[in-house]
């Protein structure tokens, strides 16, 4: 028998962690839009330009329900000074990402993913807020040779720091349920695009790239293949967990994938790429890199049937809006 979809939620205040970010300012506008009230925790990490977070979150510094806090997670000290709101849940998607960068600054990545993750699953368990949504990483998998990856995938071997760091974030959120009551659930995203999307990831920078006449770098023999979801299917899954976190009658403890289930190729990528934005690409054949992970693949199937999980959008659907939101950007 299938189980039932966690409860509606209705509006409350959410704290929204790296909401200024590709996928948080997504997920802020549609809380908004629905009566939430919102904070949003941002340090704008120069990990890419200021500028770039600070037109995602533009339309929404005036709105009456919404409240930005410039502040750092590994400061836990400023964290409960600056957070004195009543929230009801909190979403955690800040980090730092990227997994190349991860492999020469391990140490930063340590402390802001895990400590600063650690600082906001004590700030919940003393401010007694039970819901807890975590943004966790398709990259927890590692080379795992079973296809598709499953959340019941054991034993999982991450091949680069931040995907170390994610894995760790899950276990402690284990330990939050419990041992402290905490309601945790960890999303593992799988290669999310479209509109915001950061311009250190490949459809941004490629198209960037191509766009400017300037060949764009291939890393292997061009065989790796993701499983590319688009951000507006993602906001839906981080929703409904929000739902799932907030719903007494669930699991105190749940991870889930949130992928499309179908892998799209590189150079099938590039090809679409091409085709959307009418310009040939010139490839830089480059050596493998280390860290990364030649496939990605996920079984939505548990995300399916205890979220009402279901990906709407295609890849070239996605891709189209992407290139149409390139357009008018500086």
């Amino acid at each position: 028998m299938t189980a039932p979809l966690p409860a509606p939620l209705a509006p409350g205040h959410a704290l929204v962690t790296g909401g200024a970010g590709f996928i948080g300012s997504h997920l802020v506008d549609g809380l908004l839009a629905d009566g939430w009230q919102v904070t949003v925790i941002d340090n704008f990490d120069p990990y890419y330009p200021e500028a770039v977070k600070r037109r995602h979150i533009a339309a929404q510094l005036d709105h009456p329900r919404y409240r930005l806090v410039e502040v750092d997670i590994r400061d836990g000290a400023k964290l409960n000074a600056l957070l004195t709101g009543d929230y009801s849940v909190i979403v955690h998607l800040a980090a730092k990402a990227g997994v190349r960068n991860s492999l020469t600054d391990p140490l930063g990545y340590q402390m802001t993913n895990v400590i600063g993750t650690q600082n906001l699953l004590s700030f919940a368990q003393a401010r007694g807020i039970k819901p807890f949504v975590f943004g966790s990483s398709s990259s927890v998998y590692g080379n795992c040779p079973r296809l598709p990856w499953s959340e019941s995938d054991l034993g999982l071997t991450p091949i680069n720091p931040y995907a170390s760091t994610k894995l760790a974030n899950e276990q402690m959120g284990y330990v939050y349920a419990e041992t402290f009551g905490l309601r945790f659930v960890g999303l593992r995203f799988f290669t999310v695009f479209g509109e915001r999307q950061r311009p250190d990831l490949a459809i941004h920078k490629f198209a960037r790239l191509m766009l400017a006449g300037k060949s764009i770098p291939v890393y292997g023999d061009g065989s790796s293949e993701r499983d590319f979801t688009y951000w507006g299917d993602i906001v839906a899954g981080v929703r409904a967990a929000m739902a799932f976190a907030s719903d007494p009658s669930k699991a105190k403890y749940a991870v889930f994938n949130l992928g499309n289930n179908r892998t799209v190729g590189l150079l099938e990528m590039i090809r679409q790429m091409e085709q959307v934005l009418n310009v040939k690409a010139q490839i830089d054949w480059q050596p493998w890199q280390p860290g990364e992970m030649r496939r990605t693949w996920a079984d939505i199937h548990a995300a399916q049937i205890q979220l009402g999980y279901q990906p709407a959008t295609d890849f070239e659907t996605g891709l189209r809006r992407f290139a149409d939101w390139l357009a008018v950007q500086p």
